[in-house]
């Protein structure tokens, strides 16, 4: 059994908006598409982290970005190193990607310059001097690409910095474990 106070994946109802540790912008931790109809979810049964699961997200980065479990147990450890605005910078970004309406996409990319790129950001992520006036130019006409090198930069940086520390951190490792012994 894992110290009380060890990250572990929340066993959240399938499909459901959850509001605890490990909550993804009110979404549940399932790991299927939507639209499929899971054994689990037909019967009132929880999701449950598997071994293979987690031990794919060692295979890339991006694989541990594409899991909903990944993606909260990369924030926890995030969160351990007071680094987490890199993570809520690149989702930010993915989010505003998803932008359709017009109207919105300035104020949207106003509201992620002001909290995370600007010098002396609530949240200011670590990118050059280039990349931060680039993207203070792309302001002036806000368009679906204008946060791209940004992004780009902060999601090379995870990658090469954050996320291998994240493989040996007690939070990954005592995560795989914790799914290992389920399966004895």
């Amino acid at each position: 059994m894992l110290p009380a106070n060890a990250w572990h994946p929340p066993p959240v109802p399938c499909c459901r908006p959850s509001r605890g540790a490990g909550e993804i912008r009110g979404q549940s931790l399932c790991d299927h598409s939507v639209g499929k109809d899971p054994p689990a979810e037909r019967t009132g049964q929880r999701q449950r982290l598997s071994t293979e699961e987690a031990t794919r997200w060692a295979d890339s980065f991006d694989v541990l970005l594409s899991h909903k479990y990944g993606l909260a147990a990369f924030r926890a450890f995030l969160k351990t190193e007071f680094s987490e605005e890199n993570l809520e910078f690149w989702l930010a970004c993915e989010d505003f990607k998803k932008t359709r309406s017009a109207a919105k996409l300035a104020s949207k990319a106003q509201r992620i310059f002001e909290e995370f790129i600007d010098v002396q950001a609530p949240r200011e992520v670590n990118i050059d001097f280039q990349t931060r006036e680039l993207t203070r130019r792309n302001m002036q006409e806000p368009s679906l690409s204008c946060f791209d090198q940004a992004q780009g930069k902060v999601h090379s940086l995870m990658e090469k910095d954050s996320y291998p520390r994240f493989l040996r951190s007690k939070i990954y490792t005592d995560l795989l474990s914790q799914t290992q012994r389920r399966l004895s």
